[in-house]
């Protein structure tokens, strides 16, 4: 029997599956009324040809760049696929950036055609192509006429243009990281890293079959891990994405689309997590007391399994549970959820448990955008709590002890595979920084292999800071545990060469003014955040929290509250909001420095 032949580009991804799968659901979109429509695979690809060929009547071939500055909808993916219909790159931009970021990436790529979602971007746009040599169009998705994406469109309709194949190793898009310490690098993807990536992924979870599955979009598609292990690898299967409206609308549109599998990050579920407790507290009564009964007899359950023991009270304990209160829980989130998978940081292994005994469980995964991004998955055959799984169909994960201390028990994360980028646009000596003469890129994380090949990350190289006295700190794991406590909405611990950890903590406002009505403590945020009382709550929430799970010289010493939350719009977070430290030193470093005296 011959193994069949798996497709190396994007294209073959979408012809495939419109060809198998003509009138199965798509992509839905929420309408003004509250529903949601779905576009099936067949008028799907419809469009596409003709967006395609209106592209091609602008000048776009391969090797072009098409940009587009937009949030995940339905144009995002007929653009996309378009695009790799002509051999040229996708270029995706976030709706909420600085226009200097947009008008960078739209140089560095040499974008030939940019998509704007809405008339007040293209405003923000309007003088990019007298600026910028290589761009030759502004195309508006929400408008009509000759510069619209309808009237681009009509304009493909009439003048048809065959789809061109890609190769495995031409470049499908480029990806621009936001780190953390740096300026965006373009990271160059190829057709054959997306889809052995999508597939390999897809193999972790056997599960998904398909038509009939569901996923609603909440990851931006502008990150390689929406594209991939949404997008990409919906598109592969035949499933349906429905988009979120926004993220305050999250609970109502899951039990819309009801969703079979979600795609998030672990703050999704540490925010869901948190609002469950906050509901229970609210309720009281036996409510409460049937959710404490059922977390606490999931605690015991699992205790006893490990165990090789089973107990019927505490089986009877949580099916109770599981009847009357979890399985609203699971109702609220569409019923039909076989799973979840996370990434971009480690999920906290008490709620990942929570979601298990819920009936949704979540699996941690790691990657990055330079290898597409999955490097290792757990799976609902193969998963080990605390680890973000093996290595993917192809991958090989080494861990490099030669550039730590020499009494590590860990290394730096090295990766080889078909999931590893071409390079960073434009950017030879970076690119030649992360890549190893043989092939693999040094991922920057600090790592370790157990010995079933299960990896548990322990820090960011990077980010990782030398106390006077010699111990290393790696913050990111503190910051995380920490944000888990209702007080706080975001951290960042400091302590490079210093006697001592300090913590910068942005509080959680709505939880502060709840505790300042029930307490009847006077004033404005900004007054409350810089009472002592306030100040001596969140330190020692914190602290209490931390002992017994870091050693006392990881514990902050001191702590300083801010009144304005880490966001996008000041420059504090990256768009898969993680700090960017460099940043927040340079605008708190004399708060910090306060905190050493």
């Amino acid at each position: 029997m011959n193994k069949q032949i798996e497709p190396d580009n994007l294209l073959d991804f979408l012809e495939n599956t419109a060809q198998k799968y003509p009138d199965k659901p798509a992509f839905g979109t929420k309408t003004a009324s509250g529903v949601y429509e779905w576009v099936t695979y067949g008028r799907f690809a419809e469009r596409v040809d003709h967006l395609r060929a209106g592209l091609a009547k602008l000048g776009v071939g391969r090797d072009d760049a098409v940009g587009i500055i937009a949030n995940n909808r339905l144009e995002w993916a007929i653009a996309a696929f378009a695009s790799y219909g002509l051999c040229a790159r996708f270029v995706p931009m976030y709706e909420n950036e600085l226009p200097k970021t947009w008008q960078y990436i739209v140089t560095d790529s040499a974008v030939k055609v940019l998509f704007v979602s809405k008339p007040g971007i293209l405003e923000k746009v309007r003088e990019f192509p007298a600026l910028i040599a290589t761009l030759k169009k502004l195309v508006l998705i929400e408008g009509e006429g000759p510069d619209s994406m309808a009237g681009l469109e009509k304009v493909g309709q009439a003048n048809p243009v065959a789809s061109q194949r890609p190769k495995g190793d031409d470049i499908a898009g480029l990806i621009y990281t936001s780190g953390t310490t740096g300026d965006p690098k373009g990271v160059l993807l190829s057709h054959r890293n997306f889809t052995s990536n999508s597939i390999a992924g897809l193999k972790m979870y056997p599960e998904l079959k398909g038509p009939g599955d569901f996923s609603l979009s909440i990851l931006p598609w502008a990150h390689s891990y929406g594209q991939t292990a949404e997008l990409n690898a919906m598109m592969y299967k035949g499933g349906a994405i429905g988009f979120m409206e926004n993220v305050t609308t999250i609970v109502n549109d899951m039990s819309l689309v009801r969703p079979t599998w979600l795609i998030a990050v672990p703050r999704v579920f540490n925010r869901i997590y948190d609002g469950l407790w906050k509901k229970m507290d609210e309720e009281g009564g036996i409510a409460r007391k049937l959710f404490v009964m059922g977390v606490e007899a999931g605690k015991r359950k699992r205790k006893l399994a490990a165990e090789g023991k089973t107990c019927l009270m505490t089986n009877l304990k949580f099916g109770l549970a599981d009847r009357i209160v979890f399985k609203k829980i699971r109702e609220k989130m569409g019923g039909r959820l076989k799973g979840a998978m996370t990434g971009s940081a480690a999920m906290n292994v008490e709620i990942a448990n929570f979601f298990f005994d819920v009936g949704i469980p979540t699996y941690d995964c790691y990657g990055m955008t330079e290898t597409s991004p999955a490097i290792a998955m757990n799976a609902s055959y193969a998963y080990r709590l605390g680890s973000v799984g093996r290595a993917i169909e192809n991958v090989r994960i080494e861990i490099d002890r030669s550039v730590v201390e020499e009494t590590a028990k860990d290394g730096e994360i090295v990766v080889y595979g078909p999931n590893v980028m071409q390079g960073y646009h434009n950017k030879p000596e970076e690119t030649r920084q992360v890549m190893t003469s043989d092939g693999g890129i040094r991922t920057g994380d600090r790592g370790r292999l157990d010995e079933d090949g299960y990896l548990f990350i322990t820090g960011r190289i990077k980010e990782q800071f030398k106390l006077e006295n010699g111990k290393f700190v790696f913050p990111a794991a503190l910051e995380e545990d920490i944000c888990l406590n209702p007080y706080v909405a975001n951290a960042m611990i400091y302590g490079e060469n210093r006697p001592y950890t300090v913590c910068l903590v942005v509080p959680d406002f709505f939880s502060i003014e709840q505790y300042a009505e029930k307490h009847k403590l006077p004033g404005e945020m900004k007054a409350l955040v810089e009472s002592k009382e306030i100040q001596d709550l969140i330190a020692r929430e914190i602290t209490e929290m931390l002992k017994g799970k870091y050693g006392g010289y990881e514990i902050p010493k001191k702590f300083y509250l801010l009144a304005e939350n880490f966001s996008l719009e000041n420059g504090t977070l990256t768009q898969t909001m993680k700090v960017k430290r460099k940043v927040v030193l340079e605008r708190y470093m004399d708060k910090i420095e306060a905190l050493y005296r």
